[in-house]
């Protein structure tokens, strides 16, 4: 193994980020407070990395994966991974954090309504007005039982903190000690205005939240909650980070990216998985000796007609059926054949 990768894609836990070099100057954030470290992986990334063996033990990257990673680790720049659905995109951000002990993956799932400020924070107004009139209503309501309840904006700047939820791109911008690992999924399924709208955030790693901004002079410093569910500290409506988060933005290439957001990333391409990643993906799911058991399964998923899209989750449901079933003599072969086929018609067919 090179000494100069930082993740391995070895499927162990490893300190390999504290040895992570300066940043590039043009890409040195100096944002703070520093906020306390996330929570640990969460069952999500279990699940997705393979629950017999939860290290991944046997779900390894190739070369070109685990160095273009460590390039966007080296760079401070996120990673655009592009590829077949089912092929692994998603996966490889959960193996990074797993790895590298980086806690929970953030996740934001990109729909064709998906904004900027989905990924930033939200800001629940009518929340805050409803609380207001409830308040101011309560003085009534204590004259009548003669007991008065407290006023949740009673606080300073209308205690406006309690109506703000950082989204997911906002929380991983948060000044951390560590980088934090963000999967904007399938970012091609977005509207067209997104790609370019997340360019600035990306390349001056903060963004500003202008209702905290017209209380700075008042109110520098305001309490918020996080994604993760934790309360944080804002200063003067901004957020900047200090470790640049490890971003992978998906896309199953339905669309073509502007080139300003392609000069800002690195690009990765992971091709349809061989019977040899495959096998290490079914190992991973079921256990050591699957992929030698269901290894007619995993033939019949390789074979397709050219241009024929296929996932591997097609795959991992063939198998599990298999496995469930019981299917074990003669009669039942021929179910086990026409059932799987089923479930591995390729996605590109209706019939």
């Amino acid at each position: 193994m090179s000494d100069w990768l930082i993740y391995r894609g070895a499927g162990a836990p490893h300190d390999g980020i504290e040895h992570l070099p300066p940043p590039p100057p043009w890409r040195d954030f100096d944002g703070g407070p520093l906020v306390a470290p996330p929570a640990a992986l969460d069952p999500s990334s279990e699940r997705r990395l393979g629950v017999q063996h939860r290290e991944a033990s046997h779900h390894r990257p190739g070369e070109t994966e685990r160095e273009l990673v460590n390039a966007a680790l080296y760079l401070r720049r996120p990673l655009l991974v592009t590829g077949a659905p089912g092929s692994g995109k998603s996966t490889l951000a959960h193996s990074v954090a797993y790895e590298l002990g980086l806690g929970r993956v953030l996740g934001w799932p990109v729909v064709s309504r998906s904004t900027l400020r989905d990924g930033l924070y939200d800001y629940d107004a009518i929340g805050r007005l409803q609380d207001l009139q409830i308040a101011r209503a309560a003085p009534a309501a204590a004259d009548d039982d003669g007991a008065g309840g407290a006023d949740p904006t009673d606080e300073p700047g209308g205690g406006i903190g309690r109506y703000i939820r950082l989204g997911p791109l906002g929380t991983a911008l948060l000044p951390a000690a560590r980088p934090r690992v963000l999967l904007v999924d399938e970012l091609d399924k977005s509207d067209i205005d997104l790609p370019n709208d997340l360019l600035n955030v990306l390349e001056e790693g903060e963004f500003r939240i202008p209702e905290l901004e017209r209380l700075a002079g008042s109110v520098p410093e305001v309490e918020v909650l996080s994604d993760d569910g934790a309360r944080v500290t804002v200063r003067d409506g901004r957020v900047r980070c200090h470790a640049f988060p490890f971003i992978v933005l998906t896309s199953n290439g339905e669309r073509d990216f502007p080139a300003p957001l392609l000069r800002r990333c690195i690009h990765l391409h992971i091709p349809v998985p061989g019977k040899e990643r495959l096998a290490a993906m079914v190992r991973a799911h079921f256990g050591e000796g699957a992929a030698e058991r269901y290894e007619a399964v995993i033939d019949g998923f390789l074979d397709r007609e050219p241009g024929d899209v296929r996932a591997v989750d097609q795959l991992f449901n063939a198998i599990h059926l298999t496995q469930k079933a019981g299917w074990t003599d003669e009669d039942e072969e021929e179910t086990r054949r026409r059932l799987t086929a089923e479930l591995m018609r390729p996605l590109d067919r209706t019939r």
